[in-house]
């Protein structure tokens, strides 16, 4: 008996290029990417380059959405594969969706969909869904294989986002184990080539280590012709700066501000009823600008940044109502490239964007202004010239244009990257190791987030994750704030830990830094940003429940109250920027766990706690850093019981002994990180003691000890006799003594090491037993301590000083106590002539001489003459060969 076949069910209807493409410019090139995806067969590859507003976001999803289901088709398969596209912003992504949907006639999650943090239309038949590349890094890590998933789109490759690239390296993985999965790159600048050798690399599923002549092959690249109108670029420089140490100056945003007022208001009085686009850095400089505008024009002005909820981003990006007001948005880089503000033929640029960049120095990273690069500044103005002629004002002079760099910076070279590390080593790869990447992290970076991954328990000692590193993974922010989440649950409760991370992770700027006057502003549901904070919360808390009964979090040890309960898990999360305030330095100052100084903004309702946990800093100078060079942009209280339990792994008791004023001292300190929390005198023990001493003698040198009149004399002597004979004779210069204290010095070290003081210590007698035997027999004759001249006097000689290697020993005596000597003494058995210092009676320098036969055969003759008139008292006679030697006056003689 034959079992019926189970009919398929009905192939989805394919999405209607021609109308979705109407007078879109990419659509002549979609036969171009059909043929090459056909040609590649299943799993194909390829890299479409085309610029902003050419429709390839619109068309590329539906052509290979249509090119799955007529595969499915002729299979006799029912077509389930789904085509997944990437958008860089949450915004971009509901945009992008809506608008293929609206093209398409059908509703929003039935045939395209989308997925964001926090929300999603999607349906059980959706065919193309749009997503951010932070939720499909999610699912690669839950679905190695993406079973559900026949294409993936990765668009905007250019902007060379963290999540993007490891996006394109673990999907070529992928692609390596399943030979069915296509993947097409996007970009919109001339980089198609790199990314096109990326992905082509490896595309033999079949055969991934194949060397034929197909192995390794470029994915091909798919070019569209640029869909802009002619574009009008004027310059409008400021007088003013655009940075100073504080950011952008609010004169530079003033300037703009004014700018777009104006040249708004030319285009509505000559006719042209248009929108305009500004681009600012950041979200506080689009509401600085936004307020100046209001009231000055009568365009309706409009924000749009990642701080604003969905439904304010989704207005600013739709199309002016029928009949309504000209339109002046005000945006970030989130409207550079991968959207379509309708309607917009205006285009002000501040030239300013900003990037996230690491200090390692100061183990911070953050945001910071700079200027944009000229790719970025090509792409804003192409905003003007989509839907017809358009004008860019540049608010800054084309020299500066010039001067930035001609792509913005990869994220992977700036960006902490601990959140990386950790997809990495649950995916595998532990480091990116085996990966191609479009750029290597830089190893010092990913050295410091491996640490940080080890410190949380979050990898094992062979990088990959550990059970608590994937759940970590699965909580959507910072894996310190993952782990904050599951460990500050147990002390301070589901909820209000779910509330201070998803305060954290967010994007809102804590008014003077203060975290507990965000939350309560965000509480209270009046905040434009409280419906997706608390939409955050929900799934925080929801996170919090569902993994932290796999967490084993050690109980917190001090009692937390309200107060200071945002505190505990931002401690929790960074222990390392715990702070305390710095005695007697005022009170915005404050030092870092870490050892790293940092200012509260001037006025900040923290000011004068005595403990704060910090959870963002970044350098600045100025006001704002109160003079420290880094500025803290958000904190909270804690109290000293809660920063210790808190950050109780950095608790440190030490005995530390110290050498000074000659003699060793101990204290005991407890300290929390680099923060001194008590300091008591003890006495150290001997072990302690020769630690001090040893760092004194490298750090000061044996001058610490001190070298006495005669243990100078010493050394200098021993000092000659090496330069002029070498071994047996010791080197002792300060770094050969001091690498073989234990020879000559170790008696005087343990006597200081038990408490001795310096002041009984001449180096003298230590510094005898490096004297050579028998050799030392001899060390008077070689270099006698002092010389017998001609009157009887024993003169001392004064050696060189160690080191100073073309120096000679010096005599300095009467020339009286010289006459009749006619060859100069010789040291070392001959080999150093004396130099003389022939005095006066007033023991005056007369001349200098090593060679006494010349001086009393010349020049005696012109000192005679000018001094025995000025000492008549004292022998100045004309023979100085026979007359007697003496030290006395003429009369006492």
């Amino acid at each position: 008996m034959t079992t019926p076949a189970v009919p398929l069910p009905p192939a989805p209807a394919p999405f209607r290029l021609e109308v979705i493409g109407s007078g879109l410019a990419f659509g002549p090139s979609l036969g171009d990417l059909a043929e090459a995806l056909q040609a590649g067969g299943p799993g194909a590859t390829a890299v479409v380059q085309a610029p902003p507003g050419t429709g390839k976001t619109t068309l590329v999803p539906p052509l290979l959405a249509n090119l799955a289901i007529d595969a499915a088709g002729q299979q006799g398969r029912a077509a389930g594969s789904r085509i997944i596209v990437t958008q860089p912003r949450r915004v971009a992504a509901r945009s992008a969706a809506r608008r293929l949907a609206a093209l398409d006639g059908s509703r929003l999650g039935d045939r395209v969909g989308y997925t964001v943090r926090g929300e999603r239309q999607a349906g059980p038949g959706m065919l193309i869904e749009f997503v951010t590349p932070g939720i499909l890094l999610n699912r690669l890590l839950a679905d190695p294989g993406l079973e559900t998933a026949g294409a993936v789109i990765l668009d905007e490759v250019h902007e060379r986002g963290l999540e993007t690239d490891l996006l394109l390296g673990m999907l070529t993985e992928v692609r390596q184990l399943r030979g069915d999965l296509a993947l097409v790159a996007m970009s919109a600048t001339l980089d198609a080539p790199r990314f096109a050798a990326l992905i082509g690399a490896g595309s033999d599923a079949e055969d991934p280590g194949a060397t034929g002549p197909d192995a390794g092959r470029p994915a091909p690249v798919v070019d569209c012709p640029s869909a802009l109108h002619a574009l009008a670029v004027d310059w409008a420089p400021a007088a003013v700066p655009r940075l100073d140490e504080r950011g952008v100056t609010r004169a530079f945003l003033d300037h703009v501000a004014d700018t777009a007022a104006s040249s708004h208001a030319a285009a509505l009085v000559s006719g042209l009823d248009i929108d305009a686009l500004v681009f600012v850095p950041g979200a506080w400089e689009v509401s600085y600008v936004a307020a100046r505008l209001r009231g000055r024009t009568p365009a309706e002005v409009l924000e749009l940044h990642g701080q604003i909820g969905a439904a304010e981003q989704d207005r600013a990006v739709s199309g002016r109502e029928p009949g309504g007001s000209p339109r002046i948005i005000v945006s970030t880089s989130l409207a550079e490239s991968s959207l379509t503000v309708p309607g917009v033929r205006l285009v002000i640029d501040s030239g300013l964007s900003r990037e996230p960049r690491r200090d390692a120095g100061r183990g911070m990273s953050g945001l910071v202004n700079v200027s944009c690069s000229r790719a970025s500044a090509e792409q804003r103005a192409g905003r003007a010239a989509r839907q017809g002629p358009g004008r860019v004002v540049r608010c800054y002079d084309q020299k500066t244009y010039g001067a930035a760099p001609a792509h913005p910076t990869p994220e992977i070279a700036v960006a902490d990257l601990t959140s990386a590390a950790l997809v990495l080593a649950c995916w595998g790869s532990p480091c990116g190791r085996g990966l191609s990447l479009p750029d290597a992290p830089p190893q010092s970076a990913m050295d410091e987030a491996v640490e940080v991954l080890r410190e949380l328990g979050a990898v094992a000692p062979d990088g990959l994750a550990t059970d608590l590193g994937k759940a970590l993974a699965r909580v959507p922010a910072d894996p310190r704030l993952a782990r904050a989440l599951l460990d500050g649950a147990a002390a301070v409760g589901d909820r209000t830990a779910a509330e201070a991370v998803a305060l954290v992770a967010g994007d809102q700027r804590a008014p003077g830094a203060d975290l507990p006057r965000l939350l309560a502003g965000l509480r209270t549901g009046k905040d434009p940003a409280s419906r997706r904070w608390a939409d955050d919360v929900r799934r925080m808390e929801a996170i919090a429940r569902r993994e932290r009964s796999g967490v084993v979090s050690p109980p917190l040890t001090a009692a937390v109250t309200s107060r200071d309960a945002v505190g505990v898990v931002v401690a929790l999360a960074f222990p390392d920027r715990v702070a305390r305030r710095v005695p007697g330095e005022g009170p915005e100052r404050y030092l870092l766990s870490s050892g790293t100084r940092a200012g509260l903004p001037a006025g900040s309702s923290l000011s004068g706690h005595e403990w704060i946990a910090v959870a963002e800093v970044s350098r600045a100078q100025g006001r704002d850093a109160a003079g420290t060079g880094a500025v803290i942009r958000s904190a909270a209280p804690l109290t000293a019981d809660t920063a210790e339990a808190a950050a109780r792994h950095l608790l440190s008791d030490t005995v530390e002994a110290m050498f000074s004023q000659g003699r060793v001292t101990a204290r005991k300190v407890r300290r929390l990180g680099a923060i001194d929390l008590s300091s008591t005198p003890v006495r150290p023990s001997v072990a302690e003691g020769r630690e001090a001493v040893a760092r004194a003698l490298e750090k000061e040198g044996l001058g610490t000890i001190g070298w006495s009149t005669a243990a100078d004399a010493l050394r200098r002597r021993l000092a000659l006799l090496n330069r002029e004979l070498g071994d047996p004779w010791p080197d002792v210069s300060e770094p050969a003594l001091l690498a073989r204290l234990g020879e000559w010095l170790a008696p005087e070290l343990e006597a200081l090491a038990g408490g001795a003081a310096t002041g009984g210590i001449d180096l003298a007698d230590p510094l005898r037993r490096l004297l050579p035997w028998p050799d030392a027999a001899r060390l008077g004759e070689l270099v006698p301590e002092r010389l017998e001249v001609p009157s009887g006097s024993w003169v001392r000689i004064d050696y060189p000083d160690v080191g100073d290697d073309g120096a000679r020993p010096v005599v300095a005596v009467k020339l009286q106590e010289c006459f009749g000597w006619d060859r100069t003494p010789r040291l070392v058995a001959g080999r150093v002539p004396v130099l003389f210092h022939l005095l006066s009676p007033a023991r005056r320098p007369l001349a200098v001489t090593d060679d006494l036969a010349s001086f009393w055969s010349g020049p005696y003759a012109q000192v005679r003459a000018e001094m025995r008139g000025r000492y008549p008292r004292h022998p100045w006679p004309e023979d100085p060969w026979s007359a007697p030697a003496t030290s006395r006056t003429k009369k006492r003689s």
